[in-house]
């Protein structure tokens, strides 16, 4: 009786790892990072009996550099428009540094990201703020006769949002008629 071999070779794994990858990619958009930590799951999930953890994580470092090299991911590219989406939501730039460092972006590129937008906008949060107050109706968004019982809620709601709180007490004092001046300009 002939023995069945379940082995794969490596180049098939690498193949099939390949394939994966841009489908991957090609749903999401991810970071290095994420793919990298998708790619480890789906093959610890296999658990391939001749091919333990280090050289799926080799394979893997070889994928990601080919896919680096023909530009399907670009960690740049995907720190700045995330940055630029999560600004047009309203977000602050501690939460948008947040959001990458959790995406495992690298600190260099972070630090970039972030200046590019201090560099076109020096004073951002404000006007994210502004927008948070606008998208929850808070604030200056309020009818005047109750922004002072929510007052403390609504500078709360601010900082839970990554706002420091000079910037939320700034956008918390704005007139009503200031307000909707600035709101006409966004």
């Amino acid at each position: 009786m002939i023995p069945i071999r379940n082995k794969k070779t490596l180049q098939v794994t690498v193949e099939e790892m390949r394939k994966f990858a841009f489908s991957y990619v090609e749903k999401y958009a991810p970071s290095k990072q994420q793919l990298k930590t998708y790619l480890l799951k789906k093959y610890l999930k296999l658990s391939l009996k001749n091919i333990n953890k280090k050289e799926i994580t080799n394979l893997i470092d070889i994928v990601l550099e080919d896919l680096e090299k023909n530009k399907f991911i670009n960690d740049k590219f995907y720190s700045d428009s995330k940055a630029r989406s999560m600004i047009q939501r309203g977000n602050s730039i501690n939460k948008i540094r947040n959001y990458l460092i959790a995406k495992g972006i690298n600190n260099e590129l972070i630090k970039e990201t972030v200046e590019d937008i201090a560099s076109k906008n020096s004073d951002q949060d404000f006007f994210s703020a502004i927008k948070i107050c606008k998208k929850k109706r808070i604030g200056p968004a309020r009818i005047e006769d109750n922004r002072s019982l929510f007052y403390k809620k609504d500078i709360s709601l601010l900082a839970r949002n990554g706002f420091d709180f000079e910037t939320s007490k700034k956008v918390m004092d704005i007139k009503k008629e200031d307000y909707l001046k600035i709101i006409r300009l966004l």
